[in-house]
C-alpha cells in the first residue's frame, strides 16, 4: 500500500532541474518506497540501483568508469538507494555528474556529510530533501481526510471544531503519540503488531547503523545512553549525568548524541535568549523525532491516559512535528524558572508555543512573562481542548488543538 507523502510533490518538481537530488532520513521511513513510486512515474530511460548490493557499491567505489559504462551512459535518470554504503560517495558522484550530465536521485539513512563523504565536492550541485516518519497531517490525510479538512478550515476561521470531529481526531492523535509515524507501524491495524514492528526497527537500527555503519563495537553503553535520553525527552541535556548513567566519557556522550542526530533519531533544541544574565544560554533540550521509536526504546506502549510521562510525550510529538515542518526548534527558559517549550523564528517574527497535556484555559505565567518581554503578536497554546482565542496586552493567544500543529503559520 502506498501512502502519499508531502515530500513527493517537491521531489517531482525538481526532476527537470540539473541538480542531484538527495533524500535523507532515518532507516525505514519510506525513502525507497518514495523513490520507487517516482521511478515508476518516469517515462524516460531510467535505472534503479541498491547500494546494499556489495557488487554494485564495490564497482562504484573501485572503478567509477566501469560503473558509468554499465549504469550511467545509457540512462537519463539514475536512482541510487542506500548511498551511505559508498566509501567514495561525494567524489565519485561529482565525477559522474560533471562528466555525464545525467539526473541522479540518491538516498541515505544519515546526513549529507556522512552519506556522501566530503560534501564540499557537491556544493552547488545538489538539492537536499529530508524525509521523516509520517507527520500527523499525513496520517489524517490517510485515515481521516474529511474530518481533518473540516477541522483545519474551522481553525483558519478561528472557529470551534465540532465536538464529534474534535474527539475523533484526538483519538487518532493519542494513537500517533504512542506508535508514531514509521510507515509499517502506521499501516498495521494491530497494536501488538505495531509495537513489535517498532521493537524490530530499533534492533535493526542498533545492529546495522550503530554496530555496522559506525563501527561501534561495544553497543551496550550506546543502548544505555539512548534509553537515558529517551527517558529525558524535553529536559535540558546534562552531559555529566548521561556519562555516569551510560558509563562512558563526556566525549563519548557528545559523539553518541551526534550519531543519534546524524541518523535522524533525535534532535537537539538550542535555547533562545537575548539576555545572558537572566536566561538559559547553553545546554540544549533533546527530543526523539518519532514517539513510537522513543516508546520502543523505553519499552512502554501503554495508552496516553495511563502514562506518567504523557506531558513529555505530547511535547515530544510537537517538537517532532515542528521539525517535519522545516522549523528550527528552540526553547526559552529564564534563570528564574519561567519556560516556553518552543520559540520559532520565522520571517523575523517570534512565535512562542506552550504545550499542555490537558484542555487549558489560561496561557500560564511563563508564556505571559515571555510575551511581556518580547511582545510577539501571536502566541500558541497547543492542548487537548478546542480552539479558543484570548487577547492580553499586545499578544493574541490562540489555544489550538495539538493535532493542528502544522496549521500554526496559517493562523498568524
Amino acid at each position: 500500500m502506498y501512502v502519499e507523502r508531502e515530500l513527493e510533490r517537491k521531489l517531482l518538481s525538481l526532476l527537470d532541474g540539473p541538480e542531484i537530488i538527495a533524500i535523507f532520513g532515518a532507516r525505514q521511513v519510506g525513502k525507497t518506497t518514495l523513490m520507487r513510486h517516482v521511478f515508476d512515474a518516469i517515462e524516460r530511460s531510467k535505472i534503479f540501483l541498491d547500494f546494499e548490493d556489495p557488487e554494485i557499491v564495490g564497482l562504484f567505489d573501485e572503478d567509477i568508469k566501469a560503473f558509468a559504462k554499465l549504469y550511467v551512459e545509457n540512462y537519463d535518470f539514475i536512482f541510487l538507494d542506500e548511498f551511505q554504503y559508498s566509501q567514495n560517495g561525494g567524489k565519485n558522484l561529482k565525477y559522474l555528474f560533471d562528466t555525464y550530465g545525467k539526473k541522479f536521485i540518491v538516498s541515505g539513512s544519515s546526513s549529507l556529510e556522512l552519506t556522501v563523504k566530503l560534501p564540499s565536492y557537491l556544493v552547488g550541485r545538489i538539492f537536499i530533501l529530508e524525509l521523516f516518519p509520517f507527520s500527523i497531517r499525513e496520517i489524517f490525510n490517510f485515515r481521516a481526510k474529511g474530518e481533518f479538512e473540516i477541522a483545519a478550515e474551522k481553525a483558519r476561521r478561528l472557529e470551534q471544531i465540532p465536538t464529534a470531529i474534535h474527539n475523533s481526531l484526538l483519538r487518532l492523535l493519542d494513537e500517533f503519540i504512542i506508535f508514531g509515524g514509521y510507515p509499517r507501524a502506521v499501516i498495521s491495524e494491530n497494536p501488538s503488531e505495531k509495537s513489535e514492528i517498532l521493537r524490530n526497527l530499533l534492533i535493526t537500527y542498533l545492529s546495522r547503523d550503530v554496530r555496522g555503519f559506525f563501527r561501534i563495537a561495544m553497543d551496550y553503553p550506546f543502548n544505555k545512553l539512548m534509553k537515558a535520553v529517551a527517558l529525558r525527552i524535553g529536559n535540558l541535556v546534562n552531559y555529566s549525568e548521561l556519562a555516569g548513567l551510560a558509563g562512558i566519557s563526556l566525549r563519548e556522550v557528545k559523539n553518541y548524541l551526534s550519531i543519534l542526530e546524524e541518523t535522524y533519531i533525535v534532535r537537539l533544541a538550542k535555547p533562545f535568549f537575548a539576555n545572558r544574565r537572566t536566561e538559559i544560554v547553553k545546554n540544549p533540550k533533546v527530543y526523539f523525532l518519532d514517539n513510537g521509536l522513543r516508546n520502543a526504546t523505553v519499552r512502554d506502549f501503554r495508552d496516553v491516559s495511563t502514562r506518567v510521562d504523557s506531558r513529555s510525550l505530547i511535547e515530544n510529538f510537537v517538537a517532532a512535528e515542528l521539525v517535519k515542518s522545516g522549523f528550527e526548534i528552540r526553547f526559552w527558559r529564564s534563570k528564574g524558572g519561567a519556560e516556553v517549550d518552543f520559540v520559532i523564528e520565522e520571517n523575523r517574527r517570534l512565535i512562542p508555543i506552550k504545550v499542555k497535556s490537558h484542555a487549558a484555559r489560561s496561557p500560564g505565567k511563563s508564556l505571559i512573562s515571555f510575551s511581556r518581554k518580547y511582545n510577539p503578536p501571536t502566541a500558541f497554546i497547543l492542548h487537548r481542548g478546542n480552539l479558543m482565542v484570548q487577547e492580553r496586552g499586545h499578544t493574541r493567544f490562540i489555544f489550538l488543538p495539538a493535532y493542528l500543529v502544522h496549521d500554526i503559520m496559517e493562523l498568524l
